[in-house]
């Protein structure tokens, strides 16, 4: 066992939008650890299409992106983190500019600025500037390779975290991770940032091949952090139906460029449901295709853009229109199959405006964090932007903190360290696989008291058999993983049976109204009976 040479150092935990956008803003202050995964490159940012959304045009405004924003959250934003965020918007954008983030061009005359604007649902204006249809990709090349140039910036992919380390007095100091041979080695830092991703992964169907658990979440939670809105699960509406193949969302800009949602026999069923049709927020089109797939029996719906001019759609869905063909699907000539697919936590660790946790020395940015931008619903692509706004506003407050050394470490009180041999890593996957069944069936995109109770039941049997696990078996990734998000599925239970309505993305057929009055965000801490 190891720990880190220099001790002051701000450990960031997860290399994607978030954390990168960290780095580069505060090595030029503090030296930075970056543990970024291999599982990194499959993340969700990198796999974001749509764009980020900000004022940019002369055309939009500020209040604008506020109320749609305020609309989209069904009563549960932070108005204060909705004006932060959207007001940090076009500076943000300016700075991934300078950094020649490739941008796709509006090469238009007249055009009002100089980068193509999409539309997206919830959004009243063009305000979601994108790269083509691969907008993650290309931000995540351009930081990247920026952060691997700088010689402040450490970059650790053979190492993944697995605990965070606490002090007598509580404070984060660090986290104890594991490499590839399962050694541990900890690494001790005077601030630790979690950018480690939302708790997709928690259900069957999902938007992206390698989504995160919620490890980031139960990490924080261990040491005393308080979760908030865990029932708030996006799931975006249009993720490609191949069941044969991996998972491929269908960006939100098909639908703002016009795309129509119709079923199998040809009916566009959204005008029956919203004035706004297929441009409505995400949380009712993945409602309304749910709906319709249990109405006619059938297994997707359709998605068709092939009305629009082929050269159109090479121009701005290339990514898209690239991997369907390789799916037998050309989008120029026939529609897409779409099925809703889990895709965004809403939820996560509270933070306030400067990304603390309310454990000293822990931080959470991004999609491990609840800032109370998204409220009950997140509207397109505004989860990039606060992937940059935060990151930048935690770098602010990082370089005007004086570090000391960290104080002694308190081991941790999960997953011990032993000779004793690894989990079989199949049964481990069975649990897994039990877990997401669980979650795919019973705390879906429409819920109901009987399937929450049955999912409360089922699931504490799982953190039995994961704590009998890990009681029995030698630390391993895929074993903390299961025990991490096996708990944070538990509170994500708890949180849905708490909330005694249906409000943006939590819906409950036997509670189909909104509670009167001021909408309440949830907020939970681990379970005293869920340590080892």
């Amino acid at each position: 066992m190891t720990r880190a040479s220099h001790p002051q150092d701000v450990l960031i935990l997860g290399g994607g939008a978030a954390g990168l956008a960290l780095a580069l803003e505060l090595a030029d202050s503090r030296p930075v650890t970056l543990l970024r995964p291999a599982s990194d490159d499959h993340g969700a940012s990198r796999w974001a299409q749509g764009g980020i959304a900000a004022v940019l045009s002369p055309q939009d405004n500020v209040e604008a992106h506020v109320q749609d924003t305020l609309v989209a959250g069904d009563g549960l934003c932070d108005e204060k983190a909705v004006r932060f965020t959207v007001e940090h918007g076009r500076s943000a954008i300016e700075w991934l500019l300078s950094l020649g983030v490739p941008f796709t061009p509006d090469a238009r005359e007249d055009a009002p600025y100089p980068f193509h604007l999409t539309r997206e649902g919830g959004h009243g204006a063009r305000r979601i500037i994108h790269a083509a249809d691969a907008t993650g990709q290309a931000l995540i090349e351009t930081l990247l390779e920026h952060a691997r140039r700088h010689p402040a910036i450490t970059l650790r992919d053979d190492l993944g975290a697995i605990s965070l380390l606490q002090d007598a007095n509580g404070a984060c100091q660090g986290a104890r991770c594991l490499d590839g041979q399962g050694r541990i080695e900890d690494i001790a830092a005077a601030e630790t940032v979690l950018a480690t991703g939302g708790a997709s992964g928690l259900w069957r169907h999902t938007t992206s091949p390698l989504p995160a658990c919620g490890e980031g979440m139960a990490m924080a939670a261990e040491l005393g952090a308080k979760l908030m809105n865990l029932e708030f699960q996006q799931f975006h509406p249009t993720c490609l139906y191949d069941p044969e193949g991996t998972p491929f969302l269908i960006s939100e800009a098909v639908r703002g460029e016009g795309g129509i949602l119709t079923t199998l026999d040809g009916h566009r069923f959204m005008l029956d449901i919203d004035s706004r049709a297929e441009l409505a927020p995400r949380d009712i089109v993945a409602r309304a295709i749910d709906a319709k797939m249990q109405e006619t029996g059938a297994s997707h719906v359709l998605l068709d853009i092939s009305h629009l001019p082929a050269a159109t759609l090479q121009a701005h869905f290339p990514t898209i229109l690239a991997h369907c063909l390789r799916r037998g699907i050309d989008i120029t000539r026939q529609p897409i199959p779409v099925v809703p697919a889990a895709h965004y936590s809403c939820g996560g660790v509270a933070t306030d405006l400067d990304g603390r946790t309310g454990v000293e020395g822990l931080f959470a940015i991004g999609e491990a964090a609840c800032t109370g931008l998204h409220g009950a619903n997140r509207m397109a692509s505004n989860s990039l932007l606060e992937c940059l706004v935060f990151a930048r506003a935690v770098a602010e407050v990082l370089k005007t903190t004086s570090t000391e050394p960290p104080s002694r470490i308190r081991q941790p009180v999960d997953l011990p360290a032993d000779n004793r041999t690894e989990a079989p890593r199949q049964h481990v996957d069975r649990l897994f696989q039990r877990l997401r069944a669980i979650m795919s069936r019973r705390v879906g995109i429409v819920r109901d008291d009987t399937g929450l109770g049955r999912a409360e039941e089922d699931i504490a049997k799982l953190i039995e058999e994961s704590r009998a696990l890990c009681l029995a078996h030698a630390p391993a990734r895929q074993l903390a993983s299961l025990w991490h998000a096996v708990r944070l599925a538990g509170m994500t239970v708890q949180a849905a049976q708490g909330r005694g309505e249906s409000r943006g993305l939590h819906f409950n057929r036997d509670h189909p109204h909104q509670e009167h009055g001021t909408a309440l965000a949830s907020s939970l801490q681990l379970p005293a009976r869920w340590r080892i």
